[in-house]
């Protein structure tokens, strides 16, 4: 066929670049709180429209080689197709082997297992929790919210392996186990015997179809069945509804034991090679995380391992729970921020009305609004990944083994308020950003073609997972009412910032209001204001002055009605634009 016009004014792939580079927020996370071990203390800064340029901001440096290689590596054209490989090629349950014998397996595509590959080698697993650095868990952080931008689906079992390591610790013989392969660097896909291989995977299987996020509904029972080398056997009857990653090794699940519900181990293949009593019903037909599967699973006599004590199987899985909501602000921080980056791109290389778009008065609004969003999203998990790094030497500390680093109490009890709230904020609002963003391509962004429909479908599971908005936004009330030290915590770590902005210190007294009598009926309210207060003092310490000042006039004052763009005059916004926008 002859050409029939020429083609013109089309944007180049966003492809063969750093993820890592053009992220201010990135760049100052690392810089500053591994400098400290946590955001620490200081002199706030100053704020105001008028305070400088956008710049790049931070301490500077604070990306290194490592993952600078890995943010190539995610924004490469090779592992750009392999995330589409893997969303356009669902997983399929395999039930029967061709001589009708029962498999239980799940097939995954190719690019599944390449994305896997590097997610493992490059620690984002299990394999922080045998680092000896200060900052092992910043530095993982960091690097899943890198990789993550490159396919959401598979980071599912790595941050669930991550999260169930320090759950099992509690177990010396499941830890003697399992122990050395979950915090391998070593992906070995399939079904056999966990001691011959040099790398496991682990999962959670909680939620039954009459519970939800009540898993003290769960009626699968456990029944004592004596002991070996891994620790108490019991043995498991009864079902699972939702199942993620269902060909990870093993998983940790709740049971109603004789002592009450329990948190137990229990593997796909028990060692000596025998596949344990765990029948896969079907796959969830699901919106997004179309690269992963979700599992319907029942249990017949399964063999489990108890972690802990009968009866504190909630407060067990809790640790776990504390792990993988970091990983979903993370995850959703990773997510807005490759959406922002495709708006920009698209922005910076699109001409219409005889200019480039981001220099359009109204989309360099939507942008600057877009990158104040993604900037306070990801100072948030890098900041909560320190007061884990924080938290872990303190204990350490206290048990006499001898880390170098300094622990502080308080980071523990920011954790337990600062978390679920910023779970809450950080995983709801990037939905809305992140449709802003795919509108920013109009039709181009629209189309299965583009990154944006999956970077959407993907963007609300964060905020279903590990329990929804609200449960999350009651978690923080919980926080506040069984233990002040966690509210204290949090109102250390914001004032701060008192004296920086007007909007920030009238906002701190409303949310000191809502610590003194926390309720249900203000737990969005609560959580909501937490999470953007959080957002707000660390871009005013952290971030050039325009930054923090604007969201902090955006998101602190004024009412609930303003979209994206409605941003007030007098601040550098394409400076904002152009430190955000990634570089070709």
């Amino acid at each position: 066929m002859t050409a029939t016009h020429e083609v013109l004014n089309q944007v180049p792939p966003l492809v063969d670049h750093d993820v890592s580079a053009a992220d201010p927020a990135l760049v100052a996370g690392l810089g500053l709180m591994a400098g400290s071990g946590a955001a620490g203390s200081g002199a706030a800064g100053t704020g105001g429209a008028g305070g400088g340029g956008a710049g790049t901001g931070g301490a500077g440096g604070g990306v290194d080689e490592r993952l600078q290689r890995l943010g190539r590596l995610a924004g490469s054209a090779e592992i750009a197709q392999a995330a589409r490989s893997a969303n356009e090629h669902s997983p399929v349950l395999r039930s029967f082997d061709r001589t009708g014998h029962r498999i239980d397996e799940v097939e995954f595509h190719l690019a599944w297992h390449t994305l896997m590959g590097h997610a493992v080698a490059a620690g984002l697993g299990g394999a922080a929790w045998a680092s000896n650095s200060p900052t092992r868990h910043l530095d993982r952080a960091a690097g899943l919210y890198v990789w993550t931008q490159a396919e959401a689906g598979h980071t599912c079992p790595i941050s669930m392996s991550y999260a169930a390591v320090p759950v099992l610790r509690q177990s010396p013989g499941l830890v003697g186990l399992f122990g050395a392969g979950l915090t391998s660097t070593v992906y070995a896909p399939g079904l056999r015997d966990p001691a011959g291989k040099p790398g496991l995977l682990a999962g959670m299987s909680m939620t039954e179809k009459q519970g939800g996020s009540d898993v003290r509904a769960g009626t699968t029972s456990a029944v004592p069945d004596g002991s070996d080398v891994a620790g108490e056997r019991y043995r498991l009857t009864g079902h699972k509804w939702f199942t993620s990653a269902p060909m990870n090794d093993m998983f940790l699940t709740l049971a109603q034991a004789p002592g009450g519900l329990t948190c137990f181990l229990l593997p796909r293949v028990l060692p000596g090679g025998d596949r344990n009593t765990i029948a896969l019903q079907r796959l969830k037909d699901k919106l997004g995380n179309r690269s992963n599967a979700s599992a319907e699973i029942e249990y017949d006599h399964a063999v489990g391992w108890r972690i802990s004590d009968e009866g504190a199987g909630v407060r067990t899985i809790l640790q776990m729970v504390t792990m993988t909501r970091l990983d979903c602000v993370l995850g959703s921080a990773g997510g807005l921020r490759a959406a922002v980056a495709q708006a920009c791109h698209h922005a910076a290389h699109r001409r219409a009305f005889g200019q480039r778009l981001v220099d359009q008065p109204a989309m360099t609004a939507v942008l600057a609004d877009l990158a104040l969003e993604s900037w306070a999203a990801t100072m948030i998990g890098l900041r909560l990944a320190a007061a884990v790094d924080a938290q872990e030497a303190g204990e350490a500390q206290k048990a006499g083994r001898g880390r170098d680093a300094g622990g502080d109490a308080g980071e523990a009890g920011l954790l337990r308020m600062a978390l679920p709230a910023a779970k809450f904020w950080v995983c709801k609002s990037s939905i809305a950003a992140i449709a802003e963003a795919m509108e920013c391509l109009g039709g181009n962004g629209y189309v299965e073609e583009s990154v944006m429909p999956r970077l959407f479908r993907e963007s609300p599971l964060n905020g279903i997972w590990e329990g929804s908005g609200t449960v999350a936004a009651l978690d923080a009330v919980r926080a506040c009412r069984r233990s002040p030290a966690s509210s204290q915590a949090l109102v250390d770590e914001l004032v701060l910032t008192r004296g920086a902005d007007p909007h920030f210190d009238a906002a701190l007294s409303d949310l000191a209001d809502l610590l003194t009598e926390p309720d249900d009926h203000s737990a969005r309210a609560l959580a909501s204001l937490t999470g953007r207060l959080l957002g707000a003092s660390l871009l005013l310490r952290f971030a050039p002055p325009q930054v923090g000042a604007l969201y902090c006039a955006t998101r602190l004052a004024g009412g609930g009605t303003r979209v994206y763009g409605d941003l007030p005059r007098g601040f550098d916004l394409r400076g904002i634009v152009a430190a955000v926008t990634p570089g070709l």
